[in-house]
């Protein structure tokens, strides 16, 4: 086609994955809204057969980022608009999808930095990255693996447009005793700092209303009044 005189060559790429995220969050609830909120979260990256070779990832133990290109797989289906309402504007003021890091975009591609934790190359599935901070669910394709190098990819005293100027409310979050200690101390301060995000829906405000959110195989039930959320069960699943 010609479009203002200019010839566009239309190239159709597919696209496979090289490995999928192994996540303790089975469910989109609960996820962190972005990638290095939550440092305690851990993740693992498996490779898929093809790239299931230690020679696939031969010098990435010299770096302590990657950047994972990966699916938003459970928003497939999901409808596309040209704009969105971040849930850090409160779900309520719109702005153009490429203005934004909603996970319902064109094409379903997600971006996160992860910090490498450990790299295991002998693992019985082949190399295996454990990552911090991942926002991906359990069983997520990732397209694939960049290393995150300092000096071209931080820009740290740039403009974050709305992030700038709308702060992220978090919440108080209480675990009574009995439940914390279920968990590790590092699964305990993950699942808190998890909390405190308000995995909510923006325009959910009711006090008596009980929310369940799979946790690292636990349905974690709490509720929410006046800005601090209580966890008040967690069952097995």
């Amino acid at each position: 086609p010609v479009i203002n005189d200019i010839k566009l060559y239309i190239h159709i790429m597919n696209i496979e994955p090289i490995a999928y995220f192994r996540s303790p969050f089975t469910s989109k609830f609960g996820i962190p809204r972005q990638s290095c909120i939550v440092d305690e979260l851990r993740g693992s990256i498996f490779f898929t057969p093809a790239y299931r070779d230690a020679e696939s990832i031969r010098g990435l133990d010299g770096f302590d980022y990657l950047w994972l290109i990966w699916g938003f797989s459970a928003n497939v289906s999901a409808p596309k608009h040209t704009t969105v309402r971040p849930p850090r504007l409160g779900g309520n003021r719109h702005l153009g999808v490429f203005a934004t890091r909603s996970p319902f975009r064109p094409n379903n591609l997600g971006l996160s930095s992860v910090r490498v934790v450990d790299i295991r190359t002998e693992s019985p599935d082949g190399p295996e990255i454990i990552v911090a901070g991942a926002d991906l669910m359990d069983g997520t394709p990732v397209y694939d693996i960049k290393p995150y190098v300092p000096f071209v990819d931080s820009h740290p005293d740039v403009r974050g447009g709305f992030v700038d100027t709308d702060a992220w409310h978090t919440l108080k979050v209480v675990v009574p005793d009995e439940l914390a200690g279920r968990l590790s101390a590092v699964e305990l301060s993950a699942l808190v700092k998890i909390l405190e995000q308000d995995p909510r829906p923006q325009y959910h405000d009711d006090p008596a209303r009980l929310y369940g959110m799979p946790f690292d195989g636990w349905d974690v039930r709490f509720k929410v009044a006046d800005g601090v959320l209580v966890v008040q069960d967690m069952v097995r699943l």
